[in-house]
């Protein structure tokens, strides 16, 4: 049988860019804007800046830009501070199939590279996307278990996906990016302890540079076991794997990556079908309501389900907050609208005590089911899964209107024309650099 690393690394070195579909390509475009937008607009965040300034003391060969400043840093570094300022935010994509965000780890690597050897756009667009659908194969490979056990997949899975794409990107043959999934299993890291604090945007980081160095450090030689991930005492049997069979069925010929999700809230994805689901059921009179009652799935109960947070973070991560405050008519979509100002608001406390979270092991990963009690007794029922199927248009019309709310129009506009390959990856590479000095703050 065929291992996995060896189909992994088949699948980096031997994929054609004729054999990834248009489809494929579209969605990356979407997450190319989104993540272009959400990292400049995160460039100012603490993480952000304290990783810059690690970074840009230590200095460098100038051969990658970094988001936010104009001088550029090795491809390592840069792959280090973009993957950290990108995640800062936690307003990135989401890919539930394995509950990680694969743009912010994969796609640092792949543009600090793509920089790096002046690759074309097309070289950087099949890098990206070898690296994000390895990324999420991986993640199914490593199983619920390794995310339950406390690993966090954006910074484990996505270490092995940002390798893929860094090796693809050096043009490394099939034994090599082997080699570079054997060495990046070593490095691979990422604790979901860190959930709430600066250390969750670094676990993206990491995987990013960690991706960087492996493939580098093969480029030049490097020996180590290209069986790390899966063999004994290896990364899966060491972090709780479960080697699910089926991980890598259709493996070339589907592309998981275009389930990704796109985040239309400022906080936590399992939040966000219980916030759809709410604006179903139209203005509610904040005052009449005496009940709101929330149905998930049982393993968002310890991600974000805070009580009463008292920070406008941890409100991020509050099903008691969000509901309250889209009821009241503050914006979930706005990143201002999460404060510490807004979990004192004597009104958003009175409606937190009225809401009661459950889990529900019927309740999809991606879905919420919401029962709202009315003053008199009337009650309104809704449910939304994040899963159900949205036309491309729709996605293509919220990403760039979330890009214009971030950015302004024009530069969200520009955005995403340099997303669809116009300016190539210098174009792109400078408008990160660049544009966040016209981004409003």
């Amino acid at each position: 049988m065929t291992s996995l690393t060896d189909r992994l690394a088949g699948f980096a070195a031997q994929t054609a860019p004729a054999d990834i579909p248009g489809s494929a390509r579209a969605v990356l475009r979407l997450s190319l804007l989104d993540w272009a937008a959400v990292a400049i607009a995160g460039r100012d965040e603490p993480v952000s800046r304290i990783t810059r300034g690690m970074a840009l003391a230590e200095a460098g060969a100038p051969r990658a830009s970094v988001i936010g400043h104009g001088t550029r840093l090795p491809p390592r570094a840069a792959a280090l501070v973009n993957g950290a300022t990108s995640h800062a935010l936690d307003y990135d994509d989401t890919h539930f199939a394995h509950i990680g965000h694969p743009s912010v780890a994969v796609l640092p690597a792949a543009l600090a590279l793509a920089e790096d050897r002046g690759a074309d756009w097309s070289a950087l667009e099949s890098a990206a996307l070898i690296g994000l659908e390895a990324s999420v194969r991986v993640g199914l490979w490593l199983g619920r278990g390794h995310y339950q056990h406390g690993f966090h997949q954006t910074g484990t899975a996505g270490a092995f996906g940002a390798a893929l794409a860094a090796a693809r990107l050096l043009g490394l043959t099939k034994d090599q990016c082997a080699m570079a999934l054997g060495l990046v299993a070593t490095r691979a890291s990422g604790l979901k302890s860190q959930f709430g604090t600066m250390g969750k945007p670094f676990n993206a980081g990491l995987a990013a540079a960690n991706g960087v160095e492996a493939a580098l450090l093969v480029e030049g030689g490097f020996v180590a076991n290209p069986d790390a991930l899966e063999a004994p005492q290896g990364f899966g049997p060491t972090h709780a794997g479960s080697a699910e069979e089926g991980a890598l069925n259709d493996l070339g010929q589907a592309w998981l990556f275009e389930g990704v999700s796109h985040k239309f809230h400022a906080c936590c994805h399992g939040l966000h079908a219980c916030l759809e689901a709410a604006k179903t059921l139209g203005a509610l009179d904040p005052a009449a309501i005496e009940r709101i009652e929330v149905a998930t799935h049982p393993r968002w109960l310890s991600v974000c389900n805070q009580p009463a947070p008292s920070t406008g973070l941890g409100a991020k991560f509050s099903y008691a907050t969000v509901l309250p405050m889209l009821f009241l008519g503050h914006d979930t979509a706005q990143l201002q609208s999460y404060s510490d100002d807004l979990c004192a608001e004597p009104a958003v406390q009175a409606l937190r005590a009225r809401v009661a979270v459950t889990g529900d092991d019927s309740v999809a990963e991606t879905a919420s089911r919401l029962h709202v009690t009315l003053a008199g007794g009337e009650v309104r029922e809704a449910t939304h899964d994040l899963a159900a199927p949205m036309p491309l248009e729709d996605r293509q019309a919220r990403v760039r209107e979330k890009a214009g709310a971030l950015l302004g129009p024009d530069i969200a506009a520009r955005l995403w024309q340099l997303a669809g390959g116009a300016g190539g990856v210098a174009g792109f590479a400078a408008a990160l650099r660049g544009a966040g000095d016209a981004a409003p703050s």
